[in-house]
């Protein structure tokens, strides 16, 4: 497997997680635990690729910064491994909330 398959995945499991967070943390918005994890995953793989596309996170820059030599995209990097789960699960976690928010507002009209 190469590296961007290995993120999809990882951004994936951690947006899945983040949005079940997300519904167990809010129990009277709670859209149920099959919208909450779809809603994470795809929170979690639209956050990662956006912020990834608009560079906010690299796959190298943090080995880049640590030996001083430019990254062939080869080397494992655990800042980005952990800026990858922090962000899809957040990403995850916010799409559902949202959602949540919007389902109950437009209930109560």
């Amino acid at each position: 497997m190469d590296a961007s398959t290995i993120n999809l995945i990882i951004s994936l499991i951690s947006g899945l997680v983040g949005g079940n967070i997300a519904g167990a943390a809010t129990p009277d918005k709670n859209l149920g635990g099959v919208a909450n994890s779809v809603l994470g995953l795809l929170g979690g793989g639209v956050g990662d690729f956006l912020l990834r596309a608009l560079g906010v996170i690299g796959t190298t820059a943090a080995t880049t910064a640590v030996t001083g030599q430019p990254a062939t995209g080869h080397e494992f990097d655990i800042g980005s491994l952990l800026a990858n789960i922090g962000v899809s699960g957040v990403s995850g976690g916010v799409l559902t909330a949202i959602i949540a928010f919007v389902k109950d507002a437009m209930a109560k009209k």
